[in-house]
């Protein structure tokens, strides 16, 4: 069994340092596998679905409002991104917290995003659900919603590589569709189709402009669309479980951002050309309305076969996130010590010889594997989710989803706030780890946290968006009072 260092009031290891333990995972992923997560991790029901809900705000604005939010969330990967470059780990912001702020901040951005991942998972696996016993209805939502856990639970107790080939074809699926659909969508535009006209700007202008209603649909929008990038974080947390993390990490960043900002703003942009922005509805897939309109047979269904792969991969790498998230909050003595087992021969600790560097510690000797009893402990609470929203889903579990609805927020501002800190640090300790680097530092990552900060306070004045920053403020508060709390008396106990 891996064990972590017994919980001390010592200060978090320095960045640069070389005694900063190896993780004991295994190496299974390959940088296709990473490249593809970094695509196709924020590819979800979020865009195929929930971007209709944007369109009747914003009308063609919501182009506008893609951008700004995908730029936001670019920063933060770009920073995520030159962090887990530098100090790859299996939790990834959390262990960047944790080095730059505090143990504080580690143990309470690592509980935040786990809570974020296993509430989201049940909203994932029960909407699959739904979509498969609309193909099969003689089985019930629940069996389906039971063999979704079994199946990507047992696929994640194997070894990492089945995580990585389950999310590299459901990626690239994902990818395919929508290249398709740009493909399509730019014929449908120039009247390149059998039966089409070239639509030319009519849609963009006509129904009230381009800003139908004002910039303030455009911040409507923004508020709607900027959660669909959750998720990219998955690509950092994967990369320590590559042969090269720190050029693995790079490619990824450097890749996904670029090409997920070109599938989201071009989306858009081929969905309000083709057709007018009040043809959309909250709820329906735009996709399958433009789909219709060029006359593709059985739109609904293909896209039904997409948004149902889309949440079964974003059930994997939640679960797969959610596992490893734990497993490091263990390593670093914030959860049960149990949950630090790992498959395949677990970890050997050697006994620091007495050196200076060693004393009160160890340095330790892995042989990898995969962390099973973190992988259960995620997947047990999901299961608890799923049975609050299956049972109580207008009450528990509605409080339970608001709870967590900006804490993906308060990550990205933490996630900043710690590349504040480090970046300083490592250029005057380790410049040569930054292979990776945020563009215009520090004024770029500033402007980053004044937009998450502008986010929130937009949310506060929004009457549906209001109770998730409230709910999502008390849990962190409460997570924050635990963590002050344990230090406290790891403070007493030590004097």
């Amino acid at each position: 069994m891996h064990e972590a260092p017994p919980p001390t009031s010592t200060p978090a290891p320095d960045p640069s340092s070389s005694a900063v333990p190896a993780e004991p995972l295994s190496h299974g992923l390959k940088q296709r596998h990473l490249t593809m997560l970094g695509l196709g991790g924020v590819i979800g029901a979020g865009l195929f679905v929930g971007s209709g809900a944007g369109i009747a705000v914003a009308g063609p604005a919501i182009v506008v409002s893609y951008l700004i939010a995908g730029a936001l969330a670019m920063l933060v990967m770009r920073m995520l991104g030159e962090m887990s470059a530098a100090m790859p780990a299996s939790g990834s912001f959390s262990v960047h917290a944790e080095r730059a702020l505090g143990r504080w901040a580690g143990f309470s951005v690592g509980w935040l995003y786990w809570f974020l991942l296993v509430v989201v998972l049940a909203v994932e696996a029960t909407a699959a659900a739904q979509i498969a016993h609309g193909w099969v209805p003689g089985i019930e939502p629940w069996a389906w919603v039971l063999l979704f856990m079994v199946v990507f639970t047992a696929a994640n107790l194997t070894a990492v590589k089945n995580f990585g080939e389950f999310e590299f074809w459901f990626a690239s699926l994902k990818v395919g569709a929508i290249v398709i659909f740009l493909v399509l969508g730019l014929l449908a535009v120039l009247g390149w189709l059998p039966d089409t006209d070239p639509v030319g700007m009519t849609n963009l202008t006509g129904q009230g402009g381009f800003l139908p209603n004002g910039w303030g649909g455009v911040v409507s929008g923004v508020l709607t669309v900027v959660f669909a990038f959750g998720g990219l974080e998955v690509v950092t947390i994967a990369a320590a479980e590559t042969d090269d993390p720190a050029r693995a990490v790079g490619r990824a960043v450097r890749s996904a951002v670029v090409r997920i900002l070109f599938f989201y703003v071009g989306s858009m942009l081929v969905i309000v050309t083709v057709l007018p922005w009040t043809a959309q509805q909250a709820g329906l897939s735009p996709y399958v309305k433009v789909l219709d309109a060029i006359g593709v047979p059985s739109a609904g269904q293909i896209m039904n076969i997409v948004v149902f792969v889309a949440l079964l991969s974003a059930l994997n790498a939640n679960l797969y996130g959610s596992s490893r998230m734990v497993f490091s909050l263990a390593e670093r003595g914030e959860a049960p010590r149990g949950l630090l087992k790992v498959s395949g021969g677990g970890a050997r600790e050697t006994a620091g010889g007495g050196s200076p560097e060693a004393t009160g510690a160890a340095s330790r000797e892995t042989t990898g594997g995969v962390p099973r009893r973190a992988v259960l402990a995620s997947v047990a609470f999901g299961f608890v989710s799923v049975l609050l929203n299956l049972l109580w889903p207008d009450t528990v579990f509605l409080y339970m989803l608001n709870s967590v609805g900006a804490v993906l927020l308060f990550v990205w501002a933490l996630i900043a706030a710690s590349q504040l800190r480090l970046r300083a640090r490592l250029e005057q300790e380790a410049p040569e780890a930054l292979s990776l680097r945020m563009w215009c530092f520090p004024y770029l990552t500033w402007v980053t946290l004044a937009g998450l900060f502008g986010v929130l306070l937009l949310m506060l004045t929004d009457e549906t968006a209001r109770p998730q920053v409230l709910w999502s403020a008390g849990a962190t508060a409460l997570v924050l009072l635990v963590a002050v709390g344990r230090q406290w008396r790891e403070r007493r106990g030590s004097a």
